[in-house]
């Protein structure tokens, strides 16, 4: 095995944060929220259209949040197909400041 210097990056806590992306806090908010909805509809056992009959929305929408295509979702409508589909969501607000990305080198 070769020695090699590893630099280690110790990331934000937030990916879409880390790879610059324009809102990262919401796009962190969307994807938990679409990975709820993906778990709901695996414990029920509903397919997409499975969770359309059962819900009113489009099997599009569902096969969108399965594939991670979140761009056209607003967080209350994430929040709304999970009321839908018989869930609350609670929200708990932590504020805190932003710290620097740091790199550690191991």
């Amino acid at each position: 095995m070769k020695s090699e210097r590893i630099d280690v990056v110790r990331g934000s806590g937030n990916v879409f944060r880390d790879f610059g992306h324009t809102n990262p806090d919401v796009a962190q908010l969307k994807a938990i929220l679409a990975a709820e909805i993906i778990k709901m509809l695996d414990r029920e056992g509903l397919s997409v259209r499975g969770a359309h009959a059962r819900t009113g929305i489009a099997a599009a929408d569902f096969s969108r949040i399965r594939n991670a295509d979140l761009g056209r979702f607003t967080l209350d409508r994430l929040v709304s197909i999970i009321n839908r589909l018989g869930s609350r969501v609670e929200v708990k607000v932590k504020v805190r400041s932003m710290q620097p990305i740091q790199s550690v080198v191991a």
